[in-house]
């Protein structure tokens, strides 16, 4: 499942790269991490059933926009991603809350600024509709974030 997930992120135009220079991005106040690292707990977010079925969800469901084979209203809506839908964000969210509260936080930061990948998914280049992909990966990120940062918590003497 977690290979379905990744090839259907690399065929939308996400990497496992783009997102770990996102992480390295959001921890280097923190933590100093290499693009492996990083790329390393972008796989850990991914092994989780969760996070592999909000992928598999949000992006068919994008896809499905893109080809009119969703319902009015709702393909308008997915289509222009309006503002108030929400559902994409709900979605993504709960990738975000697999390590802990801090997640939101992140995921707020990356949903607001859009910085690289995520601004990128967000032109909506060619047609290509990404409603939920650009908040998915925000998730994802925003996951890998948390994770780091509880790590280097409990590698501090914190509580595991």
């Amino acid at each position: 499942m977690k290979k379905i997930a990744k090839e259907m992120l690399e065929e939308r135009g996400v990497t496992i790269k783009d997102m770990a220079e996102l992480v390295i991005e959001l921890q280097k106040n923190y933590v100093s991490l290499t693009l492996e690292e990083a790329m390393f707990n972008i796989e850990k977010v991914l092994q989780k059933r969760e996070v592999q079925n909000a992928i598999l969800t949000g992006i068919q469901l994008d896809k499905l926009a893109e080809k009119d084979l969703l319902e009015e209203p709702l393909l308008s809506i997915v289509k222009k991603d309006e503002s108030l839908y929400g559902i994409d964000e709900i979605v993504a969210l709960s990738i975000t809350n697999i390590y802990g509260s801090i997640g939101f936080t992140n995921f707020g930061y990356l949903d607001k600024l859009k910085p690289g990948i995520i601004g990128k998914i967000n032109a909506h280049e060619h047609g290509q509709v990404n409603t939920f992909l650009d908040d998915l990966v925000a998730g994802i990120i925003a996951a890998a974030c948390s994770r780091i940062a509880h790590a280097a918590e409990s590698s501090e003497g914190g509580e595991d």
